[in-house]
């Protein structure tokens, strides 16, 4: 009997597997480290939320990656803030590093409203990545 019950707690147990993983919060960190890519970021997290709307998002910046979350900051096509302001009305968290703010001797003022200021940019995506079970995605 032993050797018929461990194969089918197996199966039983597999089986039930992707069950648990379809029951959990999707969360996915954006890191963002050159603003260059900060528009395509923006897209990539507008398009992930057009096709999983429940899913966390956290978009981590750091060293040039801040410029976007610049208070005025804008590319050749346009301003960043009002694509910022939509994503956060979405429930997207835009999370800039201090440290980058600090080597950089900008003020806290300088960062749009919309965006948490962090200790570390990326000791804050090792923490989502660790304690927080998000997954880690650079676009």
């Amino acid at each position: 009997m032993k050797r018929t019950f461990t194969p089918m707690l197996a199966a039983l147990l597999l089986a039930a597997a992707p069950l648990a993983a379809s029951a959990a919060e999707e969360k996915v960190v954006y890191h963002v480290n050159d603003s260059s890519v900060a528009r395509v970021a923006m897209n990539n997290v507008n398009n992930h939320l057009n096709a999983a709307p429940d899913a966390k998002i956290v978009v981590v910046t750091h060293g040039k990656g801040i410029d976007f979350l610049l208070n005025d900051a804008k590319d050749d096509k346009g301003e960043y803030a009002p694509v910022v302001s939509a994503l956060k009305a979405k429930g997207v968290d835009f999370r800039v590093c201090n440290n980058t703010l600090k080597s950089r001797k900008l003020d806290a003022s300088a960062v749009n409203m919309e965006a948490t200021i962090v200790p570390s940019g990326v000791a804050e995506i090792g923490k989502l990545q660790s304690q927080e079970g998000y997954v880690y995605l650079k676009p």
